[in-house]
């Protein structure tokens, strides 16, 4: 915990929208939120509009897919602010093609950001949460890494090789008084999601029978119960929260 007796949270991807739902759940949860971003562009903006939401946090730098970038990241954190007690990595792109037009580099960057970036920030907390017998570390992945999804070869096998990492750390740490989840959205109303046509969309709809994009709120809400205290006989599970599309 900070000085003022607060566990710290750190949520990479923070600016999008899903991480802000998240940044903000855990702020009124009573942690001092850290919150990762990529592009100092989109960082000013976003500020002043959780600012004017009544939110205000701690925002880091780092470039995700880049080990010693979070190893700088954490360091300044665990300086500035104090020891992370919850990691959520959250930080994520897309370069969707069919396999037989997909190029290494889409596969490169993809991988780097989703999976790699996963290992980057975990192993620099790890042992922290160890020495103090306590830590949370929840991994967003997808519904497509559970059931794949045309044009996403790269992004489902990094979302897919995401809740492998869980199991096996989850087993590792559980005697620590660590627990490692993974959570698998659907499809979500976040801006990407909005930005879609409307009939593409809603050809999406379609096929969730309770018929209609999930919350990013929802999302978040999942994220305060798996960071909480109270959560602590619950590792290397991965919740499903896609409203029914992809049920096993």
């Amino acid at each position: 915990m900070d000085n003022n007796g607060k566990r710290v949270a750190l949520v990479t991807g923070a600016t999008g929208g899903l991480g802000t739902a998240m940044c903000q759940q855990l702020q009124k949860d009573g942690y001092r939120v850290c919150a990762h971003y990529r592009n100092p562009d989109k960082l000013k903006e976003w500020q002043e509009k959780m600012k004017a939401e009544g939110f205000e946090f701690d925002c880091f730098y780092a470039d995700v897919s880049d080990y010693n970038s979070c190893g700088e990241m954490i360091k300044k954190i665990e300086s500035e602010v104090g020891p992370i007690d919850v990691l959520v990595n959250n930080a994520g792109i897309t370069r969707d093609k069919p396999f037989h037009k997909m190029t290494y580099e889409d596969w490169d960057a993809v991988l780097k950001t989703n999976l790699y970036s996963v290992f980057n920030c975990t192993r620099h907390v790890i042992e922290g949460m160890r020495e103090r017998s306590y830590g949370r570390i929840i991994n967003i992945s997808s519904v497509n890494g559970q059931r794949g999804q045309f044009g996403q070869a790269n992004y489902s096998a990094a979302k897919a090789g995401m809740h492998g990492f869980t199991k096996t750390l989850a087993m590792e740490v559980a005697s620590k008084g660590i627990t490692v989840n993974t959570i698998s959205p659907g499809y979500i109303a976040t801006d990407m999601v909005m930005a879609v046509r409307e009939d593409v969309r809603n050809q999406i709809i379609a096929q969730i029978p309770v018929g209609r994009l999930g919350g990013t709120e929802e999302i978040a809400y999942l994220v305060s119960f798996l960071a909480s205290e109270k959560a602590s006989f619950i590792t290397g599970a991965n919740y499903s929260i896609n409203g029914g599309q992809h049920v096993y």
